[in-house]
């Protein structure tokens, strides 16, 4: 079998979680002997279609009729989309009707958790089956190397015995950057670093304003890819996640691959794979982020950090690949019996 990996527009996604769902899925599937490709012109068996774009839906139209099997990966919910761009409410018409179009007419949708399977197999459009597969993470990519954790630490220029606490994502409300930058204020000889990058006319107002009054200890070098951005996961103190929407969330797999103490909001999308104090920490407001800062700054979080390491273990790209191909069989199924 060989696997198309669909996505309508590669560039732009490069740098959002979408992009390295994509790496991880040509991963998963390699790893488990299935060919794959990003090439629309070139043959295949199957298409794994992961963008929800006009193109995307035609493109899964043409798949149909000419029987060729075709999976829609969910990454995207209408819930997801809310509180990112400047002016989301105006787009979000449009996205809302593109996400509806390919959901209504899909024969087999993936996504990433049992939170947004719910999501997704609730919305009245949607009569396909929906599976809950996690988009991975790439273990043995994580694993601790003193080599990028110096990188890091002079890229930054960090003393010795200086502590860090490090978010990731990209310029969203959505995800939760305003509270990092507030709750950076409670913290000022820590130093707090958010990687990421959006361009500026594309942030909200709030999210602009956030950054021009943001606290000296706040550091926003923008998109860090490669060595330093992974001896910053594997050498910093804490990953603080404060994100108030996810279908996943694929850096939370890469802080606890990384065995870095996690800290996220308590939001359904975590609530049947992560524990509070058992794998990770949660809280619900500013208020609890900074007293589960404060605890896991000064106390000994071995244990949790381990459990968090079993969930990103369970979610290998090696693991993840056999369960896309069981799936893959579903849906050459589904294709064969459809008139």
């Amino acid at each position: 079998m060989k696997v198309l990996i669909y996505e309508q527009n590669a560039n732009m996604q490069k740098r959002s979680g979408i992009g390295r769902a994509l790496r991880h899925q040509k991963r998963a599937l390699e790893s488990n002997g299935i060919e794959t490709t990003f090439d629309k012109k070139d043959t295949y068996d199957l298409v794994h279609i992961n963008s929800s774009f006009k193109k995307s839906y035609k493109f899964m139209r043409q798949l149909q009729k000419k029987k060729i099997p075709v999976v829609v990966h969910g990454h995207s919910t209408y819930e997801d989309f809310r509180d990112s761009f400047r002016a989301w409410k105006l787009i979000e018409p449009w996205f809302d009707n593109n996400l509806t179009r390919l959901y209504k007419d899909a024969d087999y949708i993936i996504t990433p958790t049992n939170y947004s399977k719910h999501l997704i197999e609730n919305y009245p459009c949607t009569k396909c089956p929906v599976e809950a597969i996690s988009n991975g993470i790439m273990i043995e990519d994580y694993a601790f190397d003193q080599e990028k954790v110096n990188k890091y630490r002079k890229h930054f220029n960090l003393k010795e015995g200086e502590k860090v606490v490090i978010g990731i994502g990209l310029l969203f409300k959505r995800k939760g950057l305003h509270d990092f930058m507030e709750i950076a204020k409670s913290f000022p000889d820590i130093k707090f670093i958010w990687f990421g990058s959006l361009q500026k006319i594309l942030c909200t107002s709030f999210i602009n304003k956030a950054i021009r009054n943001k606290p000296s200890n706040v550091i926003m070098p923008g998109y860090i890819d490669g060595d330093v951005i992974k001896g910053a996961l594997q050498g910093a103190d804490l990953f603080l996640f404060p994100s108030y929407e996810e279908t996943e969330g694929i850096v939370v797999l890469e802080s606890l691959a990384s065995k870095t103490p996690l800290i996220v909001r308590d939001i359904p999308v975590y609530e049947d794979w992560l524990t509070d104090g058992v794998n990770c920490y949660k809280a619900k407001d500013n208020n609890e982020f900074i007293e589960k800062i404060k605890f896991v700054l000064n106390n000994d979080n071995s244990k949790v950090i381990e459990n968090g390491y079993k969930i990103a273990l369970a979610r290998d790209t090696k693991i993840i690949g056999k369960q896309l191909i069981e799936a893959y069989g579903r849906v050459i199924e589904i294709t064969k019996n459809k008139k």
